[in-house]
């Protein structure tokens, strides 16, 4: 009879383990996912930023001298993250191509310029900072005009700044719901556990003796649930960027071993500190309110 209990008990036992263990898992799996969305978010958006061109025409009196030291500017310049010279003849052929006739036969000159396209550094992408840049580039005698697509930027930035506001509002409402989890998956286990805790304090054992193990044992619990949701997460990464290369999703690895490394310290500081709260609660209970 006696055997038959201890094996219920202990199958008792590893159930709790595997229910906490499950619930660790899965909240630090979706606050890993959110983190790893994140940093890629930042990622697309500059991308998208940066496809955003800045032309700048130049009058006809040029000369190559001109285009030689502008790019020269460009190059030393904080703002240009890459740049193509555009002869007036390559934009005609570009021309000629998208509208599938020559026009300057029609027209009897090529009406175009000579231009520079720049892409700009996602963090010039932004209007006080094209407005400056503008206003430099204007300084130059033989720029003729800039343009770029004012109201795209005004679109991406605004659209950013909103999504951005959403995803922090989405990271705190997982986070809270983490820590509730989490502690709650630790109070219902510590609560199996009530009458020892209470026995042990009643024979002497001081209150810090009586945390300890149980302490040891939700860290490690939560050190396996976090390290689960770690080759989760890896295997996302890897599946996402064997099927969806250009994503680039695991260029930035400093900023992923962030993410991962978080889980598992998030895993092991909330598991203890559930653990010590539903201790403490426990220890200062009277006999009869364990019942």
């Amino acid at each position: 009879m006696s055997s038959k209990f201890d094996k219920f008990q202990k199958r008792r036992l590893i159930s709790s383990y595997f229910s906490v263990i499950l619930s660790i898992f899965l909240v630090l799996f979706l606050l890993g996912i959110l983190g790893l969305f994140i940093i890629n978010s930042k990622k697309l958006s500059d991308d998208f930023k940066e496809e955003i061109a800045m032309t700048v025409f130049f009058k006809t009196e040029a000369k190559d001298t001109t285009f030689a030291a502008f790019e020269q500017q460009l190059k030393q310049s904080d703002f240009a993250r890459t740049f193509v010279y555009v002869t007036k003849e390559q934009a005609a052929k570009e021309h000629t191509d998208v509208i599938g006739e020559d026009f300057i036969t029609f027209l009897g000159a090529n009406p175009l310029q000579d231009s520079f396209d720049i892409h700009l550094k996602a963090d010039y992408v932004v209007n006080d900072s094209i407005a400056k840049i503008e206003k430099e580039l204007r300084k130059n005698e033989m720029v003729e005009d800039i343009v770029y697509d004012k109201q795209l930027v005004n679109l991406v930035n605004d659209n950013i700044q909103k999504i951005t506001m959403w995803i922090l509002i989405a990271s705190g409402f997982l986070a809270l719901v983490a820590v509730l989890l989490i502690n709650s998956s630790m109070r219902l286990s510590i609560h199996s556990n009530r009458f020892i805790i209470k026995t042990m304090q009643m024979v002497g054992a001081t209150k810090s003796f009586i945390r300890s193990p149980f302490i040891w044992r939700s860290i490690r619990l939560g050190i396996i649930g976090a390290v689960l949701a770690i080759l989760a997460l890896l295997a996302v990464l890897y599946y996402v960027d064997t099927n969806y290369p250009g994503l680039e999703i695991i260029q930035d690895k400093p900023m992923i071993g962030a993410v991962l490394l978080a889980v598992l310290l998030v895993g092991i500081l909330i598991t203890w500190i559930s653990t010590f709260i539903a201790t403490q609660r426990f220890l200062n209970l009277r006999t009869d309110d364990l019942y």
